[in-house]
């Protein structure tokens, strides 16, 4: 009778559990973007937030939570309830923060479960409109010869303009003079006002000011030259084996039920097939990743190869953040 009755309950309980996960969401889901309103990364997060809400069928909000590069908002998604109700939307700076930052109050791949890459978006070299060399070649020419002289600006200490950055100056074995900002706006009004020489940035955010004619602009960092800018070498056909993409990958905290894990994957990659949210994307120049990355094993997997490959390199460079 006794076992009866505990199987009963078991049974009751795990109905009662399949019947919530298949009610979710039930309320508003909270997407953490860890940077400021309007850059590259919130632009991105916004878009498959509405075409994402449409196939889970609920409703999802952006809520920026900047600052120390993206840590502040990804720790306190890593201590949120795993309730599928409170998400990130994060960069490669997931990569490099372990080793950017001395007193990481979370793991990336411990406190946070990912749900699926989602972007890849390619960096383009730009340069304040003053700017005298005209191709890519006379540019780093420039570069390498001057490279005290040279100003090169970031969006701050782990930004994904500071670690293409970092990268640029290691490939080119030249060390200019870094300039951080507080985000991308302030970082791109000092490059097109000529108080700064250069950037490396993503293209989500570089797209309208080169459009624009606003900066100059010499190469991208994709494998590939990108069908918005067919005029643009890529860096890699002057500086061989140089690439750099940014990709996003949206997570959960740990703890999150493997069923709402598995609807919001499934809701991500129908949302990422929806005509308005590809349309958004070609024309900020963002590579939506293939079906075979927009899945949790995939993106987990992305994430450990990214720390491995980021950790020397940021060694190298003795940056490090507190």
């Amino acid at each position: 009778m006794i076992r009866s009755f505990a199987r009963a309950a078991a049974l009751v309980a795990l109905t009662a559990a399949t019947s919530a996960f298949a009610a979710y969401p039930e309320k508003p889901v909270t997407v953490v973007v860890p940077f400021a309103a309007g850059g590259p990364t919130d632009v991105v997060a916004r878009t498959l937030a509405q075409a994402m809400g449409t196939q889970i069928k609920g409703s999802m909000i952006v809520e920026n939570a900047g600052g120390a590069g993206g840590t502040i908002g990804a720790g306190k998604v890593a201590r949120a309830a795993g309730d599928g109700y409170t998400l990130l939307f994060h960069h490669i700076g997931m990569a490099t923060a372990p080793s950017l930052y001395r007193k990481l109050d979370f793991k990336p791949t411990e406190d946070l479960i990912p749900i699926g890459a989602v972007v890849e978006v390619p960096m383009t070299i730009i340069a304040k409109p003053q700017m005298a060399q005209t191709t890519l070649k006379d540019l780093l020419s420039f570069v390498k010869t001057n490279a005290d002289k040279i100003n090169l600006a970031n969006a701050g200490i782990g930004s994904a303009s500071h670690l293409c950055g970092m990268l640029l100056q290691s490939a080119l074995k030249a060390d200019l003079t870094t300039v951080p900002f507080q985000g991308t706006g302030p970082a791109m009004t000092a490059l097109l006002g000529g108080q700064v020489d250069l950037m490396c940035d993503q293209s989500t955010n570089t797209t309208g000011q080169i459009k624009g004619g606003k900066v100059k602009a010499y190469a991208v960092t994709s494998k590939n030259k990108l069908a918005t800018f067919p005029e643009l070498p890529t860096l890699a056909s002057e500086v061989a084996g140089f690439e750099v993409g940014v990709w996003h990958i949206l997570y959960a905290p740990k703890g999150t039920p493997a069923d709402v894990i598995t609807k919001l994957q499934t809701g991500l990659q129908a949302a990422v097939k929806d005509a308005a949210f590809v349309a958004k994307m070609k024309d900020l120049g963002a590579e939506i990743m293939p079906v075979d990355r927009q899945n949790s094993a995939a993106a987990k997997a992305l994430l450990a190869s990214e720390i491995a490959k980021w950790s020397p390199i940021i060694q190298a460079a003795k940056v490090y953040a507190d």
